[in-house]
């Protein structure tokens, strides 16, 4: 009897399971805006053959790629990541993260940063990583993929690795180390820079990815945030990572003039900033929240995900940088923080063009909520498959993508594309205007570009002639002895 009761108590404990369907629609209050479900990938119904996926495995985080043409889903579990068509929902290619070693024509030369310490061969034994979410550089050329752990790593102690995908071929074209347990990854504005936050021992990876050639790429020293964890687990019997990793590094953000670094402290409380200038440091952490996951800045506004208590926060970017050029010591004192509740769960957000609404997937509420930011109130749901932990938005704002896990095998596996409707022309202008911004950039890095590549060419045309030279002496002298001679006795029968 008590056995049954327990188990009754068990089954009540764990949420219900949602499952969405192509069609589903709401409207916002007001009606600002309508989101309707009109594309579906899941792994859970073997039945629905029409949206059926084999390779949607734990789907983890996705990005649409910057032209909005087609969306990248991590699936942890699968060790893949899965390319689709946005317009068609169609699968374009699976690209997989199993390697027959860490060594090898793909990979950087190990840069004596991370070490491997409880197995002294990692680098050269095989595995499969375990992709967790992404980033893109270079214009959206590549798309950066850090592994959770190498499969052999069972407690994620020793580095972990990276692969760089060329997204016109949407394949790995590089590989690098980084720490352990990796999770959030964030190229700068600038594209000089990728932030790798290692959720596994307090530490923050930066890497130099200064030019256009992937082998001259390399790491910088990594910062640490507090104090670095001593890594010294079981390899044996698995520990929860997700749990013991001390500070939980998670959200990743620069701000606009790649100054600061700020990354969400999930299990110790407040927001890490790292000055990127004249060298990268810790020096401080951001307080006033707690169980910051996910960081974005939008329209002048840093925006935090608070994950337990199902929150959306937001405070003025000046006001950020205010504090932390005021900070006394480590603490930095931050106020004004406006608060909007939303689902249980509250993991990756997004924001539309002009910042008027952002997008929270909530994962122990199994909805997808919308946020009116002028009034820092939900105004909308939509259910989700469950367990929605990753989200996107293209940069025109009108298509949203969440992923959905399963938690202890159930719900979840699911990929959910959804339209989004606005009522006025607000988000088109911020659109337009954003394109315009965006074009006169892209002009400018193009010009540099050409220009540089233009005198490198000049200066590999001219080395390669004098090289030429000095490999063929005899042949250029004898050519040019018979061309002295022509050129004589052509002037002699002129005469």
């Amino acid at each position: 009897m008590a056995l049954s009761c327990l188990m009754a108590a068990s089954v009540q404990a764990q949420p219900p399971v949602h499952h969405s369907r192509i069609g589903e629609t709401i409207t916002a209050q007001g009606g600002v805006l309508t989101i309707t479900n009109v594309g579906k990938k899941q792994n859970h119904d073997w039945r629905d053959t029409a949206t059926r996926d084999e390779d949607v495995f734990s789907p983890k985080s996705v990005n649409f790629h910057p032209d909005g043409t087609k969306y990248y889903v991590n699936s942890l579990e699968g060790c893949a990541t899965v390319v689709y068509d946005r317009e068609t929902n169609r699968k374009l290619k699976v690209i997989s993260h199993r390697h027959a070693s860490g060594e090898g024509p793909l990979w950087n030369k190990p840069s004596g940063i991370y070490r491997f310490t409880h197995y002294p061969d990692g680098q050269k034994r095989a595995f499969s990583g375990k992709p967790v979410e992404a980033t893109f550089s270079h214009g959206g050329r590549y798309l950066w993929v850090p592994y959770y752990r190498r499969t052999f790593d069972l407690n994620a102690q020793d580095p972990s690795a990276i692969a760089i995908i060329d997204t016109r071929v949407d394949s790995i074209v590089r590989m690098m180390e980084t720490g352990p347990l990796p999770k959030m990854i964030m190229c700068n504005h600038a594209g000089t820079r990728v932030a790798v936050t290692h959720w596994g021992n307090n530490t923050i990876g930066l890497i130099d990815i200064t030019g256009n050639d992937p082998s001259q790429w390399h790491h910088l020293p990594y910062v640490v945030v507090d104090h670095e964890l001593k890594l010294d687990f079981s390899l044996t019997h698995e520990v929860n990572r997700d749990a013991h990793s001390g500070l939980l590094l998670r959200g990743t953000v620069f701000t606009p003039d790649d100054r600061y670094l700020l990354v969400g402290c999930m299990g110790g409380g407040g927001i890490a900033v790292i000055d990127m200038q004249p060298e990268p440091r810790y020096v401080g952490k951001i307080g006033g929240i707690s169980n910051a996951r996910h960081l974005i800045i939008n329209n002048g506004y840093l925006y935090a995900s608070v994950n337990a208590a199902g929150l959306v926060q937001r405070v003025p970017l000046d006001s950020v940088i205010h504090a932390i050029e005021h900070r006394q010591g480590n603490a930095i004192t931050l106020r004004g923080w406006q608060v909007a509740k939303v689902g249980g769960g509250a993991r990756t957000i997004e924001a539309s063009p002009s910042g008027r609404y952002v997008f929270a997937a909530c994962n122990s509420a199994s909805a997808l909520y919308v946020v009116d930011t002028q009034r820092m109130q939900a105004i909308g749901q939509i259910t989700v498959d469950s367990y929605p932990v990753g989200l996107d938005i293209t940069q025109d704002g009108r298509f949203l993508v969440v992923t959905s896990q399963a938690r202890n095998y159930q719900g979840g596996n699911a990929v959910n594309l959804y339209r989004v409707d606005y009522a006025d022309s607000l988000e088109a202008k911020a659109y337009e205007e954003s394109v315009v911004r965006n074009q006169a950039a892209s002009r400018n890095q193009e010009t540099e570009q050409m220009t540089s590549e233009g005198s490198q060419s000049e200066q590999l045309t001219s080395i390669s002639w004098w090289q030429w030279l000095k490999d063929h002496a005899l042949v250029a002298s004898t050519v040019a002895g018979i061309a002295l001679l022509l050129l004589a006795g052509w002037l002699v029968l002129r005469r």
